[in-house]
């Protein structure tokens, strides 16, 4: 049986927007700068893609209708069409560099949440040094009471 036209419009469109698209369009080249760090950008990818078409009859004389009322669907003209779309946003940059891996977000709201995970443990170790602090001049007074 032979291919519809549809199917080389989808099948032509489909190997466009895998050449486009790749794993390195989302994790993108690592670019090191001169102190060594690393920096490699992260994109968010979305792609659409639509198509369409059908057979045509031409309606001009009746025994040109009659004729094509006959004829087998493969012998009538086709029109149609595809298209697609692809968007490339950048999301973050992971940052690789001192010991340490950051991902550093575009996104202001993100680079909130981001900046309060990263300072929680700074402010739980304040909190237990200002306890230990507390509980150590309380074990000083006790002693200064005790020795009175």
């Amino acid at each position: 049986m032979n291919e519809h036209p549809i199917e080389a419009l989808m099948k032509t469109t489909m190997e466009s927007i895998k050449e486009m698209v790749d794993v390195n369009t989302i994790v993108g080249d690592a670019v090191e700068t001169p102190d060594g760090t690393v920096i490699i950008p992260i994109s968010k990818v979305s792609f659409g893609f639509a198509s369409g078409g059908g057979d045509y009859i031409n309606n001009n004389s009746d025994e040109e209708k009659e004729e094509k009322a006959e004829a087998k669907p493969e012998k009538y003209p086709f029109a149609g069409g595809t298209g697609a779309g692809v968007s490339v946003q950048p999301v973050a940059f992971m940052v690789v560099g001192n010991g340490q891996i950051k991902l550093m977000p575009v996104d202001q709201r993100a680079n909130m949440i981001d900046n309060l995970i990263n300072t929680t443990p700074k402010v739980i170790n304040t909190i237990q040094s200002m306890f230990n602090k507390k509980e150590k001049s309380n074990d000083a007074e006790n002693n200064i009471i005790s020795y009175e």
